[in-house]
């Protein structure tokens, strides 16, 4: 009698395998470079949001910034540089085209007074965060003396 031992994780694997060399064959030869999104970095600095976002390489004209109060829009294009002599490039993996990025925000921001500063590839955000959201303290003052009860009745 023959013992054969079932080894689901193996026939999952090859079976994924499968599934991704089919799918390699079936998308157009277009697509085979992935697409990129900039970096972010997104902070709370207590009344505002900062967002730093990495672009390197993009001219300011190239970028278009949207904010609404709830989310920051990125896109913009990294521009091929058109050089007549291309003998010499045996292999580039620099990434040309478009992007588009929309970064949800944890808290709704005042979209009107937003400040921009985009230096050496950087692009930063400041984004005051509308009143309600702001962190408001409350001093709240403690006596000895137990709460007032009004008409005879415990709280």
């Amino acid at each position: 009698m023959l013992v054969r031992y079932w080894q689901p994780l193996r026939e999952m694997e090859m079976m994924r395998r499968q599934f991704d060399s089919l799918f390699n064959e079936l998308a157009p030869a277009t697509q085979t470079q992935p697409t990129w999104a900039p970096a972010i970095e997104l902070k709370d600095a207590g009344d505002n949001v900062t967002l730093r976002a990495q672009l390197p390489g993009i001219d300011a004209k190239d970028l278009d910034i949207q904010v609404s109060k709830k989310a920051v829009s990125i896109s913009g294009e990294q521009r091929h540089e058109s050089k007549t002599d291309e003998n010499g490039v045996i292999r580039s993996e620099f990434r040309y085209g478009k992007f588009q990025r929309v970064i949800p925000l944890p808290v709704a921001v005042q979209n009107d007074q937003v400040q921009a500063e985009y230096k050496d590839g950087v692009l930063n955000l400041t984004l005051p965060k509308v009143a309600e959201a702001r962190n408001s303290v409350v001093k709240i003052s403690l006596t000895n003396d137990t709460p007032a009860i009004a008409d005879g009745q415990a709280a």
